[in-house]
């Protein structure tokens, strides 16, 4: 064996060390931001806010469902808030669909509010024009 070289096996381990470590420090950096949207802390869950309006849109796409409500404030102005739902593959699983909730639908909406005071909540429930209810609306 010649002293000069290292062995093929050494390399060859110190090549899969590196690429191990590479791929920790990859994952590491996006992982992160992933953790920090799920949490949902923006939300406040200790208060609800409820919104009667009208749905302007209704979004059905990944990673969370959105529902546009226009309401009337105490002013008498109508403001627009943007409601955050569940995954779309979990909430078909529950019953919902893409026409759950319908552009013009007179709607009552139950959620956790910003904690910055911004037009927007997480979603807990809702009462349809119908009288059902979706999620948790007690």
């Amino acid at each position: 064996m010649n002293a000069s070289k290292p062995p093929l096996h050494f390399a060859a381990s110190s090549l899969t060390a590196a690429v191990a470590a590479a791929a920790a420090i990859i994952l590491a950096s996006v992982s992160g931001p992933a953790l920090a949207h799920h949490a949902a802390s923006m939300f406040d869950r200790e208060r609800t806010v409820e919104l009667t309006g009208t749905v302007r849109e209704f979004q059905w796409t990944n990673p969370h469902i959105w529902i546009q409500i226009q309401i009337a404030n105490e002013a008498g102005d109508t403001e627009e808030w943007s409601v955050e739902g569940g995954v779309p593959n979990r909430l078909f699983r529950a019953g919902w669909r893409p026409n759950s909730f319908e552009p013009g639908d007179e709607v009552t909406i139950r959620g956790f509010p910003m904690r910055d005071g911004g037009r927007a909540a997480l979603f807990i429930g809702a009462r349809l024009p119908d009288g059902s209810t979706l999620g948790r609306y007690e």
